[in-house]
């Protein structure tokens, strides 16, 4: 009998963990606006869309101007004009900037603690012309 019940526990926990879950799921960006690798026309509103719901409290973004054209060892240079709002059920960070970006490249540099409650970060790479 004993061989039994420990035969079938090790099965409910061999089955638990061949099946996916979003438990175990950790918070990513799936899509943005621009996309990563884009270059986009003077944007004011950018957004990143992740994979699972983020608690706001624990989510921020930065906008850094990584390179400038015609300027060479162009120093890292953090954006601030803009707000951060939520949509989708906190699926989706939405970035509006007061003036639209200039000519130069950036990165959305990202960190959000999921509903799991691991944080992750990451960064979307795109170009303004």
């Amino acid at each position: 009998m004993k061989f039994a019940s420990t035969l079938a526990a090790a099965a409910m926990v061999a089955a638990s963990l061949a099946s996916p879950s979003g438990a175990h799921a950790h918070v990513r960006v799936v899509a943005s606006t621009p996309a990563e690798g884009a270059t986009a026309d003077r944007p004011r509103t950018l957004t990143l869309s992740f994979s699972d719901a983020v608690e706001p409290a624990t989510a921020a973004a930065s906008i850094v101007m990584t390179a400038m054209p015609g300027v060479k060892n162009h120093g890292e240079m953090v954006i601030r004009n803009f707000t951060a709002a939520w949509s989708d059920s906190n699926r989706t960070m939405t970035l509006t900037l007061r003036h639209p970006l200039r000519a130069g490249t950036y990165e959305v540099r990202w960190q959000a603690t999921g509903l799991e409650g691991h944080r992750m970060n990451g960064t979307v790479k795109f170009t303004v012309s």
